[in-house]
């Protein structure tokens, strides 16, 4: 029989599995992917699974293939903080589910150890564009600003590594990139011993997102600000990682960020809320076919392009509904 660890291809999946497997190593099957690639309770084999750990991966997406996990009398635990749907009680499974815009499924993990391996955790949290947060963490351990700064960088830069359409998009796979943290109970270690995967992530991290800057808003607004992405590697990559950035230099401002997709008039769409705001995403984004999110940031992985203009309408009616 075998263990499946199921995790998201991000930062906030892969600094939650590290600390689990840090407090509890065991030899598992890996199943991941880029972080949109959310559907991957399907992976698992029900016939040879005797225990699965989700982490960072929508429960409402994944409901059938829960379901029949638990009715295989498969044991379940799930973190996550994304919008579960309907509520799941069944004796082999264990969830921990905390949809608080203010939490990452890392920051769920810390809890559940006890801050065993809480810089993983702040890690996570910066990568998860929760960067108060993360401050306030590591405030709180007393953090040089040095080592805070590093985990900042480390954080976005293995957020930004889960963006795109395939692995081929990606400078490292995901469980490749797990499979090297894991070996360090300290992310900081991880820095000081892997130059060379620092040193990528840096080099495309600062060259994607200056090309992201050059592109002009196409939709503007007090209350929405739209930028659409040309169907290239660069702009899949820096897609989530710009549309954080936005929300931060605009905070009362909801930003959609619309990468193309090729020869079909349609667009993968990022979703933030405002910053000051941190709510709403993954209401509008539930309200297209393959929507889906968290509170603060959400996608949708297919939209024609001809939805656009009820998208935007969404938005606007939503967030100045909000602000009166």
């Amino acid at each position: 029989m075998t263990n499946f660890d199921v995790f998201n291809g991000d930062a906030d999946g892969i600094c939650a599995l590290v600390q689990l497997r840090l407090a509890n190593p065991i030899r598992s099957e890996l199943i991941t992917g880029v972080k949109r690639d959310i559907k991957l309770l399907s992976r698992v084999d029900v016939e040879k699974a005797c225990q699965v750990t989700v982490l960072d991966v929508s429960m409402q997406k994944n409901h059938d293939a829960l379901l029949n996990l638990l009715l295989n009398d498969v044991d379940v635990f799930y973190a996550d903080h994304h919008n579960p749907g309907e509520q799941i009680s069944h004796p082999r499974l264990q969830a921990l589910i905390d949809m608080h815009p203010n939490k990452c499924t890392a920051l769920i993990i810390n809890e559940y150890l006890n801050n065993a391996y809480e810089l993983w955790a702040i890690t996570a949290a910066f990568g998860d564009n929760l960067a108060s947060v993360a401050e306030d963490y590591a405030k709180k351990i007393h953090l040089d600003e040095s080592n805070i700064i590093k985990l900042k960088t480390l954080g976005q830069h293995i957020n930004y590594n889960g963006y795109g359409a395939s692995i081929d998009d990606l400078f490292f796979a995901p469980d490749e990139l797990y499979t090297c943290c894991v070996n360090y109970r300290s992310p900081l270690d991880f820095i000081d011993d892997n130059a060379e995967i620092i040193e990528t992530l840096n080099s495309g991290f600062n060259s994607d997102l200056a090309q992201a800057k050059q592109q002009k808003l196409s939709y503007e607004n007090e209350t929405v600000g739209v930028i659409t992405l040309p169907d290239d590697k660069w702009a899949r990559r820096i897609s989530g990682t710009y549309s954080n950035y936005l929300s931060n230099q605009y905070p009362s401002r909801a930003h959609l960020i619309l990468t193309e997709i090729p020869e079909s008039s349609a667009y993968v769409v990022s979703i933030r809320a405002p910053k000051i705001r941190q709510e709403g995403a993954d209401y509008i984004a539930g309200q297209f076919d393959t929507g889906g999110g968290r509170k603060a940031a959400a996608g949708i992985n297919f939209m024609k392009e001809d939805e656009l203009p009820r998208l935007i309408s969404v938005l606007e009616s939503y967030y100045k509904s909000e602000a009166n």
